[in-house]
C-alpha cells in the first residue's frame, strides 16, 4: 500500500445516476496509485469537520489522471459533495486501504458480487481482472429496476442482476442469482451491506469457495482514528495481541475466513 497523502483534486464532472446516488470524476495525481477495493478520504469545506469521508474508488483512469467515485448522500458531508460543480476543487486523502487481491484470481472462475452502494468498487475490480485476461461473472444486487453502473460493468464481463422487488433480473439477492443461473465459482469477491456479506461468507464456507469481502460499509473516518470500524478476526493482531482489526487500515478487504462478521 502506497504512502497516503493529502492533495488537491479538481471536479471534472458530476451527475446523479439514481435517487441519492452521485457519480463524480476527480482530476488527481493519486489516480496512478489507485487499485480495486481501495478508497479515498474526501474533505468537506466545513472547517469544523476535521475528518474526511471515506468513499470507495469506482474507477481509476491512470492515463488521464482521474478517479471516479460513486456515492450515496447520507449526511451533511456527502450532501455538500453532491453540490460540487466541474472546476471546483477539493482536498482528498489517499490512496487508502488494502484492496482486492486480483493476482490470486487470474485464470480462475471469478464471481464479483456488489450490492447497492457496494456495486461501484466492482467496476475497477472487473476492469483489472479483464485486463489480466480473466473475464468475471458480475452479480449486481439492486432495490429496483434502476440498474446504475450496469452498462459500465458489461464492458468487462457478464452481468447478472438481482432486484429486491423483482422488477429486473432475478427477484431476490445476489445468492439467489447464483442458484437460479447455476453460476459456479472458484473465487468470490464482494462488497455490499453487512447482511449480504454474512450470507456470502456462509455460502462460500459451505461450498468451499475462497471469498474476499470488502467491509467498507462499516467505515467511519477512514484513517484509523475513531476505532468505529473495528471487527473481530480469527487471528490476534501482532501489535495489540487482540482478535481485532480496523477495517479502514487493515482492510477494507479481508479473506472471509479471517473475519468474524
Amino acid at each position: 500500500m502506497s504512502e497516503k497523502r493529502k492533495v488537491k483534486a479538481k471536479v471534472l464532472s458530476q451527475k446523479m445516476i439514481a435517487p441519492d446516488i452521485y457519480d463524480m470524476w476527480l482530476s488527481t495525481e493519486l489516480a496512478g496509485e489507485a487499485g480495486a477495493g481501495q478508497f479515498i478520504g474526501v474533505y468537506t469545506k466545513d472547517a469544523s469537520r476535521l475528518l474526511p469521508r471515506p468513499i470507495s474508488i469506482c474507477q481509476a483512469d491512470k492515463e488521464k489522471g482521474a478517479i471516479r467515485i460513486v456515492y450515496r448522500t447520507a449526511g451533511a458531508g456527502t450532501e455538500e459533495f453532491s453540490g460540487w460543480q466541474p472546476g471546483d476543487t477539493a482536498d482528498i486523502l489517499g490512496i487508502l486501504g488494502n484492496g482486492f487481491p486480483v493476482d490470486r484470481a487470474v485464470g480462475k472462475r471469478v464471481v464479483l458480487m456488489g450490492g447497492g452502494i457496494g456495486i461501484p468498487p466492482m467496476v475497477q475490480l472487473a476492469a483489472e481482472l479483464a485486463g489480466a485476461g480473466t473475464e468475471p461473472v458480475i452479480i449486481a444486487g439492486y432495490r429496483d429496476s434502476i440498474l446504475f453502473l450496469k452498462e459500465d460493468l458489461e464492458k468487462f464481463g457478464k452481468v447478472l442482476a438481482a432486484t429486491e422487488d423483482g422488477s429486473a433480473g432475478t427477484k431476490g439477492n445476489v445468492l439467489n442469482v447464483m442458484e437460479d443461473k447455476h453460476v459456479e465459482a472458484d473465487i468470490i469477491m464482494a462488497c455490499g451491506p453487512m447482511p449480504m456479506l454474512r450470507a456470502i461468507k456462509s455460502y462460500a464456507a459451505k461450498k468451499q469457495i475462497t471469498a474476499y469481502l470488502s467491509l467498507e460499509e462499516r467505515m467511519a473516518c477512514g484513517v484509523g482514528a475513531c476505532l468505529g470500524c473495528v471487527c473481530r478476526t480469527v487471528h490476534k493482531d501482532h501489535h495489540s495481541h487482540v482478535n481485532n482489526a480496523r477495517i479502514c487500515t487493515d482492510g477494507p478487504v479481508f479473506d472471509a475466513g479471517e473475519v468474524d462478521i
